[in-house]
């Protein structure tokens, strides 16, 4: 299969790109200070089948502790690459590239300060020196990776892309382009190529227009390297699982990417069998996704697809249809069975699909909400944890979920820290964001309305807010 990539990044023994396999890998939510519990933890995740594995680095210390993990893993026969994930601090990336096989650096706050959503006015000789800024940081870096066979990931969120980038670019899936090509011109100028590039968002039908574009922009300027693929902030359960189904799926099938993240809020392991499943439903959903454009009539897809189980049939249905909806070549949907369809979870496995109809409509709409084409519930923007995490986020999304359920087409954004909240939940109606231990602000869409609410507190103060807006 042609993935459009023929540089190949190493990343400690592993290759990402080309004809390699497509990679799997999680993140942990463990403390990054924390050895014993980072080690249980990446072990469960590649006992599970990830193939890499991050952990948050946000500053010096958590940096230097990576040496230990990483110690600790090899000598109990865990060499799977470990990757540092790095905001903010471009020291703190210095620093981790000596120790782990990948450092993952966020172009939207390597130099460029936090967003803050204020417009800038740059002439163009004020914007070449604010890139000449981001060279000046990125060119030691780049040294310093090449000395330790360190490999980057340039990971974009539409979550936290820089105020100077809004700014020039506006909230478009070309500044989201935009903000990756400045660094990769710099890599490339520099000789470095073991490079991999994300370009993630919460809304899937960003992610997959941005990642269109970026491999229209790199062919542009003949660049090819591998692409990890993810929707960010995904969710858990079933709306996690068809939105990332919708937006890696749609690109898997037009032959795009070369490593993946399934973003869940549950435990990291858990992410693993899903995206393992997309990968090995590529071919069969690149068929039915072409069988599927042929059976639009009237605005309406019909799907015809079987599957062993429930979840299975999410991924499936979402993965054949996501381009579909997404391009608008149609905007209704309707999944069919074939025989006896597949057991549903909840009901006995010897209970066909076909007995449940209704299951099948629900379906066809979580696909359609996903698609952002029909809205019937409530939409959740989580995260999926990580080592910033400054609360119990399991918890609170069930807990979140339980008292604003019945309110179809609100968006509330539920954030573990201040990373890409703001920015993602410029999306959402309101926002539940970690903003120190234990402590929780209240956005209603871009503007912070409560700061610093104790957390045990915070779920009812969001419920009143929203009450008070009706």
């Amino acid at each position: 299969m042609n993935r459009r990539t023929t540089t190949v990044a190493h990343v400690g023994n592993i290759a990402i790109g080309g004809n390699n396999p497509i990679r799997i890998q999680s993140m942990a939510t463990t403390d990054t200070n924390d050895t014993e519990a980072c080690v249980a933890q990446a072990k469960r995740i590649i006992d599970a089948g990830g193939e890499l594995v991050r952990f948050t680095t946000q500053g010096k210390r958590e940096a230097e502790n990576m040496k230990n993990i990483s110690a600790r893993l090899k000598a109990d026969g865990y060499t799977q690459p470990l990757v540092a994930d790095v905001h903010f601090r471009s020291d703190v990336a210095d620093v981790a590239a000596r120790y782990c096989e990948k450092v993952r650096i966020n172009p939207g706050n390597y130099v460029d300060p936090g967003r803050t959503f204020k417009h800038l006015e740059y002439t163009d000789e004020e914007y070449a020196k604010e890139l000449k800024k981001i060279e000046e940081k990125l060119v030691p870096f780049i040294n310093i990776c090449k000395e330790h066979h360190t490999a980057v990931r340039i990971g974009v969120n539409h979550g936290s892309l820089s105020d100077r980038i809004m700014s020039r670019y506006g909230d478009t899936p070309e500044g989201i382009v935009e903000s990756c090509m400045e660094f990769l011109r710099i890599f490339r100028r520099e000789g470095f190529d073991d490079v991999v590039i994300s370009i993630k968002a919460s809304n899937p039908i960003v992610m997959v227009q941005s990642v269109r574009l970026l491999v229209k922009a790199m062919d542009a300027e003949d660049m090819h390297y591998p692409l990890h693929l993810g929707v960010t902030e995904a969710g858990e359960g079933e709306d996690g699982r068809i939105k990332s189904a919708l937006g890696i799926g749609t690109l898997l099938t037009e032959g795009i990417g070369d490593t993946i993240r399934v973003s869940l809020t549950e435990e990291p392991e858990a992410e693993i069998p899903v995206a393992r499943k997309l990968v090995e439903l590529i071919p069969e959903c690149t068929r039915l996704r072409q069988e599927a454009e042929a059976s639009i009539k009237d605005d309406t897809i019909t799907l015809t697809v079987d599957a062993p189980d429930y979840e299975t049939l999410q991924l499936k249905a979402a993965m054949a249809v996501g381009a579909l909806l997404i391009d608008r070549k149609a905007t209704k949907l309707t999944i069919e069975v074939r025989g006896e369809g597949c057991g549903v979870r909840d009901y006995p496995q010897d209970i066909p699909l076909t007995s449940h109809p209704s299951l099948l409509t629900t379906l066809s709409d979580s696909i359609l909400q996903a698609a952002r084409i029909k809205f019937t519930k409530t939409e959740y923007i989580s995260c999926p944890g990580c080592g910033r995490t400054l609360y119990n986020l399991q918890d609170t999304i069930q807990r979140i979920k339980a008292a604003t359920g019945h309110l179809v087409g609100l968006k509330i954004a539920i954030m573990g820290c201040i990373v890409n909240g703001p920015g993602e939940m410029a999306d959402a109606d309101y926002g539940y964001v970690g903003a120190a231990r234990g402590k929780v602000s209240l956005y209603r869409k871009k503007e912070c309305v409560e700061k610093n609410i104790p957390e045990e507190q915070a779920v009812e103060r969001l419920l009143q807010l929203i009450e008070n807006d009706k």
